[in-house]
């Protein structure tokens, strides 16, 4: 992590895949969680972790807009609003 400390906390986020942002922010969660590190070290994890949330909602929001837009109905695609509700 500590090469991670010289580089802006969103610096290599945009190249990260869903899963491997949420992996990275669920471990970052976890460390938080149980008080591990010093304070900074808690400060630069919770800022990436704020970077890579950013990231996950906006992969999710393109999902979805895909997702409303491909949908079949009588052999025309057509697009259908998406709820998860």
């Amino acid at each position: 992590m500590a090469e991670r400390a010289e580089q802006s906390p969103a610096a290599d986020v945009a190249s990260l895949s869903f899963e491997e942002a949420l992996a990275e922010l669920e471990a970052i969660v976890q460390r938080l969680e149980q008080g591990r590190g010093a304070l900074d070290e808690a400060i630069d994890a919770y800022e990436r972790g704020s970077a890579l949330r950013r990231h996950c909602e906006a992969k999710l929001a393109n999902a979805k807009e895909r997702v409303e837009r491909i949908a079949a109905a009588d052999g025309k695609v057509e697009t259908q609003p998406f709820d998860v509700d």
